[in-house]
């Protein structure tokens, strides 16, 4: 992938499909597993953590489907999203998130910078860091 801001814009609204139908069961987990890279650094204000290994990615992925299927998510939408490259194989990317319930109701609000890197096979999430809005 070319890192610039349309093909890392592109290549998010692919990731926020991809996850949705994981999450409504109708993808198998397994793609949305594929967006990471391993090892994956994750931080919120509660901490951070680095995942080293695709088991320790399944479980806390597969933790947050499973927590997302419990409130009966169906799907999100973006409300601002800001795309920064840093060189050519690497870009920023924070966005607004709002996600719904089946009924179109909003379930919550989430505001995240991820860090995109171009490896070998496809781009992936190295960093993904929670914050307010």
């Amino acid at each position: 992938m070319a890192v610039d801001s349309a093909s890392v814009s592109r290549w998010f609204d692919d990731y926020v499909e991809v996850f949705a139908a994981a999450v409504r069961g109708e993808r198998p987990v397994s793609e949305l597993l594929d967006c990471y890279a391993v090892p994956l650094t994750l931080t919120t204000d509660e901490g951070a953590v680095s995942l080293s290994t695709r088991d320790q990615l399944a479980a806390v992925i597969g933790g947050q489907v499973d927590g997302l299927r419990a409130q009966r998510y169906h799907h999100t939408t973006l409300s601002t999203a800001e795309v920064t490259v840093l060189n050519g194989s690497s870009a920023l990317y924070r966005g607004s998130f709002v996600r719904h319930d089946v009924d179109g109701a909003e379930l919550g609000r989430v505001a995240v910078t991820y860090l995109l890197v171009d490896g070998p096979g496809s781009a992936r999430i190295a960093v993904l860091a929670s914050h307010g809005n």
